[in-house]
């Protein structure tokens, strides 16, 4: 059987996955003037936190999660398969950035910032791009310098959000880690 992808860490994976939809679903929606909508949103923790816990994997819950949120509402059906790409990196660099001090014992507060703070930068480089390719130019039909000009509404959400994930994440996941291992489980980091 994989090492990677023992039944404890797969029902892990499942139960982070479950955790990430149901986490996007602590959302404000806020129509913006130019290039559609932002969102204050709490789902930005687990995803940070599943790659915390789970390594370069957890990647996979945070993108898989946020896909499945996007395919149940209209406004973000269309684009399930961006959001499994973006959300997905968020998990999957804050994983690789912890997974060899994981490996080698426990997490420290430090590195889990580190993580935390790395997966968001990386989500939100991809989310701009997005929201200026994609929704921009592609979905809103707008001209390049219209598109760009629309990406600082966007700003004070992003913000907020990314700042409440890198918080949030670092204690949890620390604390997690501790009540796995005060109740003898243990999880093997892709």
């Amino acid at each position: 059987m994989n090492r990677r992808f023992d039944p404890r860490t797969l029902a892990f994976l499942g139960m982070m996955t479950a955790l990430v939809f149901a986490s996007n679903y602590a959302r404000i929606i806020m129509p913006i003037a130019i290039g559609g909508r932002t969102s204050f949103t709490l789902a930005n923790i687990v995803c940070v936190l599943s790659g915390l816990l789970l390594g370069p994997i957890g990647g996979l819950a945070s993108g898989l999660g946020s896909a499945l949120y996007d395919l149940t509402n209209p406004l973000y059906a269309a684009e399930c398969w961006v959001t499994f790409l973006t959300k997905g990196v968020m998990g999957l660099v804050a994983g690789l950035l912890v997974r060899r001090q994981a490996r080698e014992g426990e997490l420290s507060y430090a590195r889990c910032l580190v993580g935390a703070v790395c997966g968001c930068l990386a989500y939100y480089v991809l989310y701009f791009a997005k929201s200026f390719f994609y929704d921009g130019l592609l979905v809103e039909g707008l001209q390049p310098g219209v598109a760009l000009a629309a990406l600082p509404l966007k700003i004070p959400a992003s913000v907020f959000n990314a700042s409440v994930a890198i918080i949030a994440a670092p204690p949890l996941a620390l604390a997690l880690q501790a009540a796995l291992k005060r109740s003898g489980l243990t999880l093997r980091r892709a």
